[in-house]
């Protein structure tokens, strides 16, 4: 590529919610642009990962070139896309280079989302024609936004026969402020409207600004680990220029190396030379440290380095904390190896190393939601051949101890005791739930059991509603979101945004198996609910550990006092099925053998509690 050929470059994400269509979507831009053959085409190509394919969500963002032009239309017009890789720019200058980059559409991970946004200079705003807009598109179209991007608003699945385009439309021109027309129309499924939306990308969104003269500047938006070759960064070129075999250094990291491969993705990598202003691509950097290639850090050149690095990106806090432990403890070297590369893959993961009495070594984890615990766990179990125990999930509090001083924990039992602080803060958000009206009251029934406090609701038209919300974090993330959805037959949609620390009157409960205290189901909650919270939780776990040829005891207290307990009966092997006659001693003699038996075995046995217990505890089922 030449220089003045960074006016025919586009670099754009797609901005979506959970099921709207947006990888469909990209999988129609690949196959129409012929960037992948038809014969390799298959649904969801870019979500490479077993786990996004078999959730149908996307968890990771991912990167891919096209070519645009008007040979491509005619292509397209005569249905024989031509193939071609897109380092064959044309010299009439009629090819444009699209950048896209998927991205996922959860909550969950919205730190995936906002590292695009400040690689890419437009979006399109994706919206199902069926459902409207939803409450976590609208989040990140209000983060797009401040980025000063060009959205481009498009309604999907016009195909289908619940779509109500015109409705959709008029919400989507209420809340981006753009004229009816500007809107448009697409089926990601059978490709209609596809064509228009690679125009409107080309025509609208602006040409990346850089100074290919400059010094480099790259910014890493993602890194990946590959076992052969080390760390892979996925870079936005700023300024400058990229080369194989340069050598560079990472301005806040420190960290200095030589670029094995640099290319582009197509959509797997691609060896490309070099990598000029404006383009994404990847650099294969030979890093053996995770550390080394920080997501958010500045690449330069070491023989001519920047002045100053990029702004990078603004670290999001994890919200739900919850400890990690491998069910054999000879596997925690393993565990600690794996956290740490799919921490350089997923940089919105924190942790730190604890040791708990009951499990043994493991990890402080820090989530950004429920879903993005769960997605850890199983690729931890994935990827790494690891079998692992969670903790209950909890979030971050403070604690106003009595000489005034403030200090923060993570975990119950954390928590001093009684009389050793004067009050405890807990995190507060503020919560969206858009759903269709007809199912308003049974969305606010719900949150009202969960200590809500009601702000207002208003009316986008006469199908849909937003009702506001301000609640502690504690109450979303156990299991609000399952429950919205099963009262709105899937309708309803939520998001919610961190605003303050407030004093709640709350209590530590410890679960007890046998007297022994198990830190990881230990939980803090209000002291209204702390009755039926250990009475809940006792009864789960009488349903889900297996019996043992002891008895089990299984007790929620707080401090000395219990407040709720459940007996697991042991089983029981008839020792008297021998006996022929004679006298009842004889009986009671081995009833009482078998007895000091079992209280023998109740002292040294220890109850092994599976390591799925402590996420099924959390359901209400």
């Amino acid at each position: 590529m030449t220089e003045n050929n960074q006016e025919k470059i586009r670099n754009f994400c797609i901005i979506a919610h959970i099921d709207h269509g947006k990888s469909t979507l990209a999988d129609r831009m690949l196959e129409i642009t012929g960037t992948i053959e038809k014969r390799l085409m298959k649904e969801q190509l870019l979500d490479q990962m077993d786990l996004e394919r078999e959730r149908g969500i996307t968890i990771k963002l991912a990167p891919v070139r096209m070519l645009w032009g008007t040979r491509q239309r005619s292509k397209v017009e005569s249905e024989k896309p031509e193939i071609r890789d897109s380092s064959s720019i044309s010299e009439s200058g009629q090819d444009y280079v699209l950048n896209l980059i998927d991205t996922p559409g959860h909550v969950d991970f919205q730190y995936e989302v906002s590292r695009s946004l400040a690689a890419v200079e437009g979006a399109i705003l994706l919206v199902d024609a069926s459902q409207g807009v939803e409450a976590q598109t609208l989040s990140v179209l209000y983060s797009a936004i401040e980025n000063n991007l060009t959205i481009i608003p498009v309604l999907n699945k016009i195909d289908l026969p619940a779509a109500r385009p015109d409705e959709v439309a008029d919400e989507i021109v209420k809340i981006l402020g753009c004229k009816k027309e500007e809107i448009l129309h697409a089926s990601g499924k059978t490709g209609e409207g596809v064509v228009e939306i690679l125009d409107a990308v080309v025509d609208r969104i602006p040409a990346p600004k850089g100074d290919s003269d400059a010094p480099l500047k790259a910014l890493i938006f993602d890194s990946v680990f590959d076992p052969y070759r080390g760390v892979v960064s996925f870079v936005r070129i700023v300024d400058g220029h990229f080369e194989k075999n340069k050598k560079f250094f990472l301005m806040q990291s420190r960290s200095d190396g030589e670029a094995i491969e640099v290319g582009y993705f197509h959509p797997k990598y691609f060896p490309h030379t070099p990598l000029l202003c404006g383009e994404i691509g990847y650099i294969i950097t030979g890093f053996k440290s995770v550390a080394e290639a920080q997501v958010g850090d500045t690449i330069t050149a070491k023989e001519k380095p920047a002045e100053t690095p990029l702004p990078g990106y603004k670290i999001i806090l994890p919200s739900v904390f919850a400890s990690i432990y491998c069910t054999d403890g000879d596997d925690y070297p393993n565990l600690k190896e794996a956290i740490e590369k799919l921490k350089l893959n997923d940089a919105s993961l924190s942790y730190e190393a604890e040791r708990s009495d009951a499990l043994g070594f493991g990890f402080r984890c820090g989530f950004l939601g429920l879903l993005h615990m769960d997605i850890v766990r199983e690729r931890l179990e994935r990827e790494y051949n690891l079998s692992l125990v969670i903790s209950s999930p909890s979030v971050r509090y403070r604690i106003i101890l009595n000489n005034g001083e403030e200090e923060e924990i993570e975990k119950p039992g954390d928590l001093p005791e009684h009389g050793l602080f004067r009050e405890v803060l807990e995190p507060w958000v503020s919560l969206d739930i858009f759903t269709p009206k007809d199912y308003v009251g049974a969305c606010m029934d719900v949150v009202q059991k969960k200590r809500a406090q009601f702000n207002n609701i208003e009316y986008l038209d006469e199908v849909r509603a937003i009702i506001r919300y301000e609640m502690p974090l504690a109450e979303v993330i156990i299991d609000l979101y399952d429950q919205l959805k099963s009262v709105s037959k899937g309708y309803a949609s939520m998001n919610y945004e961190m605003i303050d620390y407030r004093a709640s009157d709350l209590e530590k409960v410890d679960i007890l198996i046998n007297l022994d205290k198990v830190d990881a189901l230990s939980f803090i909650t209000h002291k209204s609910k702390t009755m039926n919270e250990g009475r809940r939780i006792t009864e789960r776990l009488k349903d889900l550990i297996p019996r043992q040829n002891f008895e089990i005891k299984i007790q929620a207290a707080i401090g000395a006092k219990v407040v709720a307990s459940e007996r697991i009966s042991p089983f029981r092997k008839d020792v008297t099925v021998g006996l022929y006659g004679g006298d009842v001693t004889r009986k009671n003699k081995l009833l009482d053998k078998q007895k000091k038996g079992k209280k023998k075995m109740k002292s040294i046995g220890r109850v092994e509690v599976p390591s799925d217990v402590f996420i099924k505890v959390l359901r209400n089922e």
